[in-house]
């Protein structure tokens, strides 16, 4: 009865599969695929018995596995994969290498590597996956597409070293790779400092012009302001005033035209002709100064 369950379980696995492979590359219905999977999933782990898992029990798993990693990059939900994979495998050693690949493509290329960091070296260091065909592979991968672009070079050599499925050539191999990354990373990282440099130079000469320019300006206008206000202390403050509280009673409290306004109008003429002289004269012109 339990063989029969797990039977009917696989069966129903393999035609959602089937159904979730069609949403994600017919109808581009990436939502729809994804919740396939995981009905997938659902009915795989409810069927399952005590005894070992069957092998193509865990190839519609893995299955399963891809197309929902396929639709949530479509999705743009790349952040989710890693987490939406774990709550099936739960923890990184048990992830079939195809799904480990996948993950380690997908957040290269999305530009973190660092997610799978963790994860790639808990898989290879498990001596049940070091057994298996694709870990060379996979160690290769992990190396270039984590590591190296990282800047772990000295994890990467301690990995390498410490793998005793390589023999001594493939070590020799990876370790010249990481050499080399290992210059490439320094001769980038003396170019940045190279132009960081140059661009803190020119910033400072920059600066230092418009601090010129800016003190050059300042001093000119503290010798106007000084100039200035040495003219305008010379002048003959209460004439001007008295000039002007006459204009304001000539123009808003007298009439113009009316002949007893002309006194008045005559007495402001002479104290605007008297203010005038007088600003105009050389004793009140201000000092010249360097």
């Amino acid at each position: 009865a339990q063989a029969q369950a797990q039977a009917q379980a696989q069966a129903q696995a393999a035609a959602l599969l089937e159904e979730a492979a069609d949403l994600l590359v017919l109808h581009r219905d990436f939502a729809a695929a994804v919740e396939k999977c995981e009905a997938g999933w659902d009915s795989l782990a409810a069927g399952a018995g005590p005894g070992p898992e069957r092998c193509d029990s865990a190839e519609v798993k893995c299955s399963l596995c891809v197309v929902g990693i396929q639709a949530l990059a479509e999705m743009n939900r790349w952040r989710e994969v890693l987490s939406w994979v774990l709550q099936y495998y739960h923890v990184p050693e048990h992830l079939p290498p195809k799904v480990l690949e996948l993950c380690i493509l997908l957040y290269s290329k999305v530009g973190e590597p660092q997610v799978m960091l963790e994860v790639g070296s808990s898989w290879l260091r498990d001596q049940t996956n070091k057994s298996l065909s694709e870990y060379g592979s996979l160690l290769e991968l992990y190396l270039l597409q984590v590591l190296l672009p990282l800047g772990r070079f000295e994890g990467a050599e301690e990995l390498v070293c410490g793998c005793d499925v390589l023999d001594s050539e493939q070590q020799l191999a990876f370790l010249g790779t990481i050499g080399e990354s290992r210059c490439q990373w320094s001769q980038q990282e003396e170019m940045c400092s190279a132009t960081e440099e140059q661009h803190d130079a020119a910033t400072e000469s920059v600066l230092g012009a418009l601090s010129q320019k800016l003190l050059t300006m300042l001093t000119l206008l503290r010798r106007a302001l000084r100039s200035m206000s040495s003219h305008f202390y010379l002048l003959p403050y209460k004439k001007m005033l008295l000039a002007t509280f006459l204009l304001y009673l000539v123009v808003v409290r007298l009439d113009p035209a009316s002949p007893t306004s002309l006194p008045f109008i005559y007495k402001l003429v002479q104290l605007f002709r008297q203010a005038w002289a007088a600003v105009l004269s050389p004793i009140h012109r201000p000092p010249i100064r360097d």
